[in-house]
């Protein structure tokens, strides 16, 4: 004999199968990625969020969406100083705290996205929960020393027209993401620096490393920081962006922190609680860029960012 909640379930069961998108996606549907804060990704140099089909972070936002998470993304100049890049990103957390009406949120910034989110945890820590720095060059880049030297030594006048070229650049990115932004590439070439870097450190110390390579504070002024990043250039033979990556990486040479990802050392990308710093990605790997073509034999960098808002579901955060 059917009881009433039986007969209940079953036109439930009855339902599903005539209708899945009514319940089966809803009763197996994932909270592994369900932070009890808002997630929010900041690019890095001359990065975006969205260009029409193409993303900057591929795949990684629709994963934890799919898992329960909720993720923002966020558009500031591809091209400009730290400080201007964190102010934009600062304004931005700011309309995403009253939308979603969150009392705190999640940051994570890619390469120099790393220093912007940095800028707005110092700023505002009451509404930050966490920090993380990936592929973060945190204590500058020899590529962007290297190129600073090339700079001084063919002089202002040639310098300033390759810096308005790019800065150019930086301008149509930000168009075809839908943004117009000020962009300065010679701020933002200074700011990734080894000089630049240390005088940001010295006004937003907050999760930086003070030994050469070991780990940052994990938790400052209530904010949770955590990085990590990976030491290989060529990963995929389909991926365009891996030779480049290999040429850029040879500017390490010589240097104490000479593991690197192409563009960042293994030790500047320390900050806070360090969860790896030897992945085998490049530094667009990092973000699953270029479209997915990353290393076969690695974690895929989609998993690494599933897992790492796994942690911060655990961590209450």
């Amino acid at each position: 004999m059917f009881t009433l909640a039986h007969r209940i379930t079953l036109t439930t069961l009855l339902l599903a199968l005539a209708s899945p998108s009514l319940a089966w996606f809803s009763w197996f549907k994932s909270s592994y990625a369900e932070t009890r804060y808002p997630i929010v990704l900041a690019h890095g140099m001359a990065g975006f969020d969205n260009i029409g089909p193409l993303n900057y972070w591929y795949g990684i936002p629709g994963d934890l969406k799919a898992r329960g998470g909720t993720v923002y993304l966020t558009q500031v100049s591809s091209f400009n100083s730290s400080e201007v890049r964190g102010e934009q990103l600062l304004a931005q957390v700011e309309d995403i705290l009253a939308i979603s009406g969150a009392s705190k949120v999640n940051l994570i910034g890619h390469s120099h996205g790393s220093q912007s989110v940095r800028y707005v945890a110092a700023v505002m820590p009451g509404r930050i929960a966490s920090a993380t720095a990936v592929g973060g060059p945190n204590k500058g880049s020899p590529v962007a020393d290297l190129v600073d030297d090339v700079s001084g030594l063919v002089g202002d006048d040639l310098t300033g027209v390759v810096g308005s070229i790019v800065s150019g650049f930086g301008s149509i990115i930000g168009l075809a993401a839908g943004e117009k932004l000020p962009q300065d590439a010679l701020a933002g070439l200074y700011s990734l620096t080894t000089e630049g870097a240390a005088d940001f450190n010295r006004r937003f110390p907050a999760g930086v490393p003070t030994t050469a390579c070991g780990d940052g504070a994990h938790r400052v002024n209530g904010v949770r920081y955590y990085s990590w990043s990976g030491t290989r250039h060529l990963t995929n033979a389909l991926d365009p962006i891996d030779i480049p990556l290999a040429a850029t990486g040879a500017a390490f040479i010589g240097k104490s922190d000479w593991q690197n990802d192409g563009l960042v050392g293994r030790c500047s990308s320390h900050l806070g609680d360090v969860i790896r710093d030897d992945y085998r990605m490049n530094h667009l790997d990092e973000v699953n860029q270029v479209v997915g073509l990353t290393y076969l034999f690695e974690t895929d960098p989609v998993v690494v960012f599933r897992n790492h808002a796994n942690r911060l579901k655990n961590a209450g955060l």
